[in-house]
């Protein structure tokens, strides 16, 4: 809720008028959990760290515009999800996220095994200056999202049809031969579609080297995005901010309270676990 439809809704239930600036001030307190919550130590290794990006609109200079809330959930090695934080920056950028890895590093993180992302120009090489032996996984779903962008909606239902068969075969080398057969079908029409698969290709297709029970949990960025759905749930009635402060303070409570039941292990943990033991054995002691 905003200052204002906390006054009034104290006026409307307790018939109690409190000025929105003493509601600012009391809000506030919030901002200390923020900043300890924000520099905390986290672990040295993360299995897996799912990162993307939420659009909010903030007044800025007397102007609405977009920001974006930076999110990176990561995978502890006891089998629990953690929000690693949240960061406020203008566009969705590689150059931004160097920064959020950055700051990520600086507070303990010495090992990433693998990241999962959307397909951000530069996201992979951003990643790598930062956690070199890092894998990098492009999110599918957003791959399709993008490819579908090229095709007229007659064409749409064959299209998303014949993509499945690449990211559903069973190896890499499968996953391949069926790109060649979508493209030979479709590369005449929606050339474009088929290029964004082939320039994306090595990341894309980097589940195929890890066992099923990983590659559902690292294939998609679904796990992120159902954290950001919960979000909006929590701040859809506001349409702007007016301050990067105040878009701060719902978000991260939002996150608190989607996270409450973030107290048990993913599931089939103990597979997962003994599967990343064997693969990064080198890397990974617990």
């Amino acid at each position: 809720m905003s200052n204002s439809d906390i006054e009034q809704q104290l006026y409307e239930i307790y018939d109690f008028q409190v000025s929105t600036s003493v509601i600012s001030k009391v809000t506030d307190k919030i901002t200390d959990d923020i900043i300890a919550w924000q520099n905390r130590t986290l672990d040295s290794v993360y299995l897996i760290v799912w990162m993307d990006g939420i659009v909010f609109k903030v007044r800025e200079n007397s102007k609405v515009i977009n920001k974006t809330i930076y999110i990176a959930v990561g995978l502890k090695t006891d089998g629990k999800k953690e929000v690693l934080g949240l960061w406020l920056g203008k566009n969705e950028s590689a150059s931004f996220w160097m920064s959020v890895l950055t700051d990520i590093r600086a507070r303990g993180v010495q090992d990433i095994l693998i990241t999962a992302t959307d397909n951000l120009n530069g996201f992979t090489e951003t990643i790598t200056n930062v956690f070199p032996e890092s894998k990098t996984q492009i999110c599918v779903v957003h791959q399709i999202r993008n490819a579908c962008r090229y095709v007229v909606w007659k064409d749409k239902k064959a299209f998303t049809k014949d993509m499945r068969c690449i990211y559903n075969a069973p190896n890499k080398i499968a996953a391949e031969a069926a790109l060649n057969d979508f493209a030979e079908k479709w590369e005449s029409k929606y050339s474009y579609a088929i290029k964004s698969w082939r320039d994306n290709w090595e990341e894309l297709t980097v589940f195929f080297e890890f066992p099923l029970e990983i590659r559902k949990i690292i294939y998609t960025t679904n796990l992120i995005e159902n954290l950001n759905g919960k979000i909006r749930k929590y701040t859809k009635n506001k349409l702007s901010f007016p301050t990067d402060q105040a878009v701060m303070k719902s978000v991260f409570l939002a996150v608190r309270e989607s996270t409450k039941k973030w107290s048990m292990p993913i599931r089939n943990w103990g597979i997962i676990l003994n599967q990343f033991l064997t693969i990064f054995e080198n890397r990974l002691k617990l």
